[in-house]
């Protein structure tokens, strides 16, 4: 009598969490695209690295041409954030 009542509690619990929103999909959607066709730190074209590489600070996205432009991006973002538009 036990079983039957475990197993549609294990495939009630199996439903409900399918049909639950993952928490990543909620962050994707309140995240701001990157509105410039260069990197924001040096200027460059997005491409002109081997193609861009995406981060997501504080809901906004920013594209970085390479590695080294993340690195200091994040020394100082403030001097670097005024660059988008508004």
């Amino acid at each position: 009598m036990k079983l039957p009542t475990l197993l549609t509690t294990a495939l009630l619990g199996l439903t409900l969490a399918a049909c639950t929103t993952p928490e990543p999909a909620l962050a994707a959607e309140k995240t701001k695209p990157y509105p410039l066709t260069k990197c924001l730190v040096s200027g460059n074209d997005l491409d002109s690295m081997g193609g861009p590489i995406t981060k997501v600070y504080d809901g906004q996205e920013i594209k970085f041409c390479c590695k080294p432009c993340i690195k200091k991006f994040e020394a100082n973002q403030a001097k670097y954030l005024v660059k988008l538009p508004k």
